[in-house]
């Protein structure tokens, strides 16, 4: 193997974990309440959610997979789609993996400046699935898979709080 060919696959890699990176921070800024959400179901409930990212995210993942490998351009455009979306609520799940993990890297900043706690998680989370074999195939799926269970759990949980009480004369205000 030549240096050159070490280094695109060192690149491919690294280059792969900054984007990751920016997509946990992108959601953190854009979607501060869902992140927040997920932060909190991977306090109370991780293997929960990681059960409900395999039995629910797994296979739509694999359906808009085999979906996008058809011959039909209708069910290669469908399945790209449900495939991305997939992935970018896996995303968007784990970037509160990444906040609780650096909310246990207190730093001074954190009440100015409140994305660094993702910042500082990301960093951690990326360096982690760098590790060849454990890393790849253990430590960054499992974090994608529960990051869908993360995700999905906290839009259930907001669908819940936001339904209106069925009988009483009184609604139920939830902050």
């Amino acid at each position: 193997m030549i240096m050159a060919d070490v280094l695109k696959i060192f690149l491919l890699v690294v280059g792969t974990q900054v984007v990751v990176t920016s997509y946990w921070l992108a959601a953190e800024s854009l979607y501060p309440k869902l992140v927040a959400a997920a932060h909190d179901r991977y306090t109370q409930q991780p293997l929960r959610i990681t059960l409900l990212g395999a039995l629910v995210g797994i296979p739509v993942f694999g359906f808009g997979v085999s979906l996008f490998q058809m011959g039909s351009p209708a069910a290669k455009v469908l399945g790209f789609a449900l495939a991305s979306i997939a992935a970018l609520g896996s995303l968007l799940g784990s970037a509160g993996l990444c906040r609780r993990i650096g909310s246990g890297l207190l730093s001074p900043n954190d009440t100015t400046q409140p994305w660094r706690r993702v910042l500082r998680g990301g960093i951690v989370l990326a360096m982690m699935c760098l590790l060849p074999f454990l890393g790849w195939f253990l430590i960054l799926p499992l974090t994608l898979i529960s990051g869908g269970g993360a995700i999905l759990s906290a839009l259930f949980a907001r669908h819940r709080n936001r339904q209106a009480p069925t009988s009483g004369a009184h609604p139920v205000v939830t902050p």
